[in-house]
């Protein structure tokens, strides 16, 4: 079965599993937390390479003052608590977002985990915290403006590749399969330049139900699929044809 390489996901649904439960949302929050290493758990098993969660987007900050304090401290006591673990099996850790507008506490945290992680080969695990995925373009575009500016680089340099090449998880393999859970179906300003060519797959589970039955359903459904980026089926069954075994 065809797997993908990287999986991409929004994990939606949280504070609707809690409301539906008449509790807090910061307790769906920390059974989304669950869902996370029941995920980690089915990327190791099958093999897959990269897996990128978005945790809390740049629009995120907006919420509730509540909500975003009590996010925080989920924050840091996971960073806290589940980084040996994650550097025990393997797994790289990665943030990618404007880390800013975190505290000092969580910033030095998020970078000793990148730190300490960073020799890890059997998962790379990438967490967009604060991310927004136009941010992400024109963080991009700011830097190449610059080297122009500096005369470093000419303006008729600037294509698709270069421009790839500054936006994050550049040195990744794009996402080959994206999932949202949680019933919505929008990808919601995650990853814009890096979706382009990615098989899109939504389900109503929320979020703290998300496990490997439903990560298998999604993977079934994506082994159906015919990728042709931007070719017909009978160019891409050629091109099959003479890939080496």
């Amino acid at each position: 079965m065809s797997l993908p390489r990287h999986l991409a996901i929004i994990m939606d649904g949280n504070g609707r599993w809690a409301q539906r439960r008449r509790r807090p949302r910061v307790i769906g929050h920390r059974a989304g937390a669950r869902a996370v290493n029941r995920t980690i758990d089915f990327c190791l098993e099958k093999g897959i390479g990269v897996l990128t969660l978005f945790a809390f987007s740049s629009e995120n900050w907006g919420r509730p003052q509540e909500e975003v304090d009590a996010l925080m401290k989920l924050f840091l006591h996971a960073l806290d608590r589940e980084v040996e673990e994650l550097q025990r099996r393997g797994v790289q850790v990665r943030f990618l977002g404007d880390r800013s507008r975190f505290a000092p506490a969580i910033a030095e945290r998020m970078q000793g985990a990148e730190r300490k992680t960073a020799g890890n080969d059997r998962l790379v695990l990438a967490i967009a915290a604060s991310y927004g995925g136009r941010q992400d373009i024109a963080q991009a575009a700011r830097e190449l403006a610059r080297e122009v500016a500096e005369g470093r680089l000419a303006p008729e340099q600037i294509d698709e590749a270069l421009l790839g090449s500054r936006v994050a998880l550049s040195d990744l393999p794009p996402p080959d399969l994206f999932i949202r859970t949680g019933g919505d179906t929008r990808i919601s300003n995650f990853l814009l330049w890096q979706l382009a060519y990615t098989e899109l797959w939504f389900t109503e589970t929320l979020w703290p139900e998300f496990d490997a039955t439903v990560l298998q359903q999604a993977l079934d459904d994506y082994a159906q699929r015919e990728r042709r980026f931007g070719l017909t089926s009978a160019q891409v069954a050629a091109r099959t044809e003479t890939t080496p075994a």
